[in-house]
Formats: C-alpha cells, sequence, structure tokens
C-alpha cells in the first residue's frame, strides 16, 4: 500500500500556496478577517511529495526512517522513502480513544495528543507507542486540565503542549483561553502563555491544531482551516506570544511536525494525504 505523487501532479496545493502568497488565506474573507499587523519576510513551504494514507485525517509525525499518519483512533506507520505501509494500529470498536490529533516521535517513542472532544468536560492525555513495534507502552493523564490538548512537543529539554478553546459553538471569545504550556520531563507545568490577538483572529472560528519548534528555536503553528504557519517567539517579558511571521503551507491547519533528522523539511496531511515540504528562503 503506497502511493507518492510530485507537487505538479497535486494542482490544489500550488493553488493554495499562490492563493496564500495574495491573501494569506484561502478560507472565505469575513468583515472582521484583518491582516496581521507585521511584514511576511517571503519565506515559505513548499510540497516536494504526498502519499496517500488512510489515517491522515488529524496530524503527522515523523522519524529518521518512517512516517505516521494519526487520526482519531488510528495510526499508521509508513516507510519514509517508499511511501509503504509497514505497521497500524486501531483502538479496538469499544475501546477509551476518541480523538487523537498529533504526534512527535522522541527517543523511539512516538507520543500522540488525545482528548476527548467535542464530549464535555474535555478530558486530555498522552498516549505513547513503541515507534519501532507500535505497541502502546504507556500514557499521562492530564484529566480535565482546562481545553482540549490538541499536539505536544518535545523542545530544549522540556515538554511544550497546547491546550485549546474554540469559538464554533462556544463563543467568539473562548478562543482566546487557548494556551502554550511548558512541563518539566515528569509533566509538571513551569509555565504558560496566551497566543497574540492577530493569530487568534485568524484561528476562529478553531483552534490551534498543530505545533512543532523549528531549528531556529522559534515555534511554528498552525491553525485548523488556513493554509499558512504561525511562527511565534517565547516572550522576555509579558505572558503573550510574540508573532514573528505568517508563512504559506501546503497544508490547511492540522497537525504538523518538522523533521529533525532532514534539514528544512516539514510533515503535514491535507487531504487524505500525508505531505512532505520544504521550506524555501526568501528569493529561492
Amino acid at each position: 500500500m503506497a502511493c507518492v505523487a510530485p507537487i505538479a501532479s497535486r494542482p490544489f496545493m500550488l493553488g493554495a500556496v499562490v492563493a496564500t502568497l495574495l491573501g494569506f488565506a484561502v478560507a472565505p474573507a469575513t468583515a472582521n478577517d484583518k491582516p496581521a499587523e507585521i511584514t511576511p519576510s517571503g519565506r515559505r513551504a513548499e510540497a516536494v511529495r504526498q502519499f496517500k494514507c488512510l489515517e491522515a485525517g488529524q496530524g503527522a509525525a515523523v522519524d529518521a526512517t518512517h512516517f505516521y499518519a494519526i487520526t482519531n483512533r488510528r495510526i499508521g506507520k509508513y516507510d519514509k522513502a517508499t511511501g509503504k505501509l509497514v505497521a497500524q494500529w486501531k483502538d479496538a470498536k469499544d475501546g477509551p480513544l476518541r480523538h487523537m490529533n498529533a504526534g512527535v516521535v522522541v527517543d523511539g517513542k512516538l507520543y500522540c495528543t488525545h482528548s476527548t472532544w467535542p464530549v464535555k468536560p474535555w478530558v486530555s492525555s498522552v498516549e505513547i507507542w513503541d515507534a519501532a513495534t507500535l505497541k502502546h507502552i504507556g500514557n499521562h493523564s492530564f484529566g480535565d486540565f482546562g481545553g482540549a490538548l490538541n499536539w505536544v512537543d518535545w523542545h530544549d529539554g522540556h515538554w511544550w503542549a497546547v491546550f485549546v478553546y474554540y469559538s464554533r459553538k462556544e463563543g467568539p471569545e473562548h478562543v482566546r483561553r487557548t494556551r502554550l504550556v511548558k512541563f518539566d520531563p515528569q509533566w509538571r507545568q513551569l509555565a504558560s502563555w496566551g497566543f497574540p490577538e492577530e493569530v487568534l483572529k485568524r484561528f476562529a472560528p478553531s483552534s490551534n491544531s498543530g505545533g512543532s519548534f523549528g531549528p531556529d528555536g522559534l515555534l511554528y503553528c498552525t491553525g485548523h482551516d488556513r493554509y499558512e504557519m504561525y511562527v511565534l517567539r517565547i516572550p522576555q517579558l509579558g505572558s503573550t506570544l510574540e508573532l514573528v511571521d505568517i508563512l504559506p503551507v501546503p497544508f490547511a491547519g492540522q497537525a504538523f511536525v518538522w523533521d529533525r533528522t532532514q534539514d528544512g523539511t516539514l510533515w503535514g496531511i491535507s487531504k487524505g494525504h500525508v505531505v512532505e515540504a520544504k521550506m524555501i528562503e526568501p528569493g529561492n
């Protein structure tokens, strides 16, 4: 089971990049849809390969040799070079998992975020698999931590996670409660930050779906609907993340990861495909 296609064979991706460059979004504009108050750098991510995957519903993870497609209750492990399915895990019909969203591979373990969204109260956990075998080997439960856990990352010796709120049903102010939380290696909370207003407006009516620290030490985040990525800095003063840049990307929100084994490479999902993308610097 494998399917690989170059970007040229998927015109919707190129069209999304062009549309994003022109208007920073492919979602329909509204009266309140104001542009972010920054000057974009001109960096962008372009798709170079894509793989049709049954599990490409929520997010992607990656290690040196494989990528992982993640959906609510299922994970597929694929050979990075060929796109061939090599292993699969799925929850039982009456199993406890409801809404997995994102994953990251750290030291041979695949960590996936899980919440009971949309059923309240939102109860969250990190579920852990052996990346080599896709055997479930553990979890860390947050219980009702406030918000739904959408992604985690390991960076600078700490765990980082985002607990989200939405405004689609809860009301327009709820998305502002979305927060980034820093934990020590034992998942003890150390600090938390809110998102800048410019980014919150672009998240709404959904919220922050994906996040991953880049090789430059900055935090890259996606919303749910737009073909764009927000580059954020941990502030030295205050408790609100600083918006540095907005980049067009070939996947419309959802969870993604930086590939820490290949320079300038990201993996995300779009329309049932896992997408490998390269970061392009201005002028290239």
